[in-house]
């Protein structure tokens, strides 16, 4: 059975660059891989969020991709550089799947 792409290719217009932490370089300083290279649904809005210390986190803007951009990982951590210039870090992401267990979309919050 084929299910609904509830994030389609057609409204995925922004580029994004997905970056995860693997390891350090000779200076100490995190090496960076690109995870994902390509499109999304990039919104931006403010909403803050508790975190289990107590501590208020704003979250600044989500990503929505069609299907899985990172099958060989449970979840995704690093950085993501939007449209040239606007660099965020990945606070918390989501795959959400379908009933027979594909991945439909994937769903990153950044800070």
């Amino acid at each position: 059975m084929k299910y609904p792409q509830l994030v389609p290719d057609k409204v995925c217009k922004t580029p994004i660059t997905v970056y995860r932490e693997s390891g350090l370089n000779m200076d100490g300083s995190p090496k960076r891989t690109i995870t994902y290279e390509g499109k999304c649904n990039y919104s931006e809005k403010t909403v803050q969020r508790m975190t289990a210390d107590k501590q208020i986190i704003t979250l600044n803007a989500v990503a929505l991709f069609n299907g899985d951009i990172a099958p060989d990982a449970d979840t995704i951590e690093g950085d993501v550089d939007v449209l040239s210039g606007i660099h965020r870090h990945i606070y918390a992401s989501q795959k959400n799947r379908n009933p027979d267990g594909t991945v439909n979309y994937t769903r990153l919050e950044l800070i």
